[in-house]
């Protein structure tokens, strides 16, 4: 049996745990026992198979507070052929509706306020939001001091967590709004760059008040920021997209997906991820992703939280990394799990 402190009786060495687990996570995990020095070793030479050079976990970073800037379009971090994960800020109102034309739209407030105008009415959305703009439907963003997170994801997304209040059907959508034509970019595939196929003059009025005629509202959703625990609040076929807060964590407990890579972003507080790709200090704005079948843990002695989106099939980075992960020492490891 383990002793309380973690140690094995007969080898007297650190033991840590490591669950191994599967999306879509409706099964226990399996529960195994692991010596960590071991766990985040090195290969042993001349052992079988020679180890290929397995690259060390990146972190990409962008600011998660508001900095002024021109309108820019949103910056893509992970992408592939069905799934793109994108950073976006404004201070104003984008210049066009967008209609996606083959995924769902999934929309993460980080901060600022920012109005949402679509044919399903019109909601304002506040830091820690989340909100779902099904395929198909026009929409338009109005931010102050905004900065949001995208995830396109091809459907059906079904949502897991409670609804917080839904879109309205309102006339103006905001303070200072007047009826104009605008354009109208309707896109294919995950929306990225050189997907767009139309771009055409729309009656804005005619598209809001769309609104009238449907009972069907786009929904916000506002996770228990106390909840300690991963709560997940949209899944598709291959997607899950949820939210991790802990008040704390030693870091002996480890995750492993045996069919799924993890990506993260760091929302609040900060922490150190520990993989068998290395070693990363997170921060809030941080993205990290953590490729199928490789263990992890994080310490911390402070509250964090974290989103997490769960994908069966790679997302390539595509933004440029801002650090790398660095192999610890065991000791190491452990000195960072006695600080304050």
């Amino acid at each position: 049996m383990p002793r309380m402190d973690g140690r094995n009786e007969e080898t007297a060495v650190p033991e840590v745990h490591e669950y191994l687990d599967a999306f879509p996570f409706d099964a226990p995990p399996r529960k195994l026992r692991r010596r960590e020095e071991l766990l985040l070793a090195e290969p042993l030479p001349g052992r079988g198979r020679p180890p290929r050079d397995y690259p060390p976990i990146e972190a990409v970073h962008f600011p998660p507070d508001y900095v002024d800037q021109p309108f820019v379009p949103p910056r893509g971090v992970y992408e592939s052929a069905a799934v793109r994960i994108e950073w976006q800020t404004m201070n104003a109102r984008q210049p066009f509706y967008h209609r996606n034309c083959g995924v769902d739209e999934i929309s993460f407030q980080v901060c600022g306020e920012r109005t949402i105008m679509t044919e399903l009415g019109s909601v304002d959305v506040a830091p820690g939001e989340f909100a779902l703009l099904p395929d198909g439907v026009a929409h338009d963003n109005y931010g102050r001091r905004d900065v949001h997170l995208l995830f396109y994801v091809p459907g059906p997304v079904e949502r897991l967590g409670p609804v917080d209040r839904r879109s309205e059907a309102r006339i103006p959508p905001f303070p200072g709004w007047a009826p104009a034509p605008i354009n109208e970019l309707v896109t294919e595939g995950v929306a990225g760059p050189g997907q767009d196929v139309a771009l055409a003059p729309v009656d804005e009025q005619l598209l809001l008040a769309h609104a009238d005629e449907t009972e069907d509202r786009l929904e916000v959703l506002r996770p228990d920021g106390d909840a300690a625990a991963t709560v997940w609040l949209y899944r598709s076929p291959e997607i899950m997209i949820g939210q991790t807060t802990a008040d704390a964590s030693t870091g002996h407990a480890y995750r492993r997906l045996r069919n799924a890579e993890e990506i993260q972003y760091q929302v609040s507080g900060t922490r150190t991820l520990v993989t068998q790709r290395g070693v990363l200090h997170l921060e809030p704005g941080d993205f990290v992703r953590i490729p199928r079948a490789v263990a992890f843990a994080s310490i911390h002695a402070a509250p964090s939280t974290h989103l997490s989106l769960v994908s069966a099939r790679p997302i390539p980075q595509v933004a440029k990394a801002a650090r790398q992960a660095a192999r610890l020492t065991p000791e190491d490891i452990d000195a960072l799990r006695r600080q304050p």
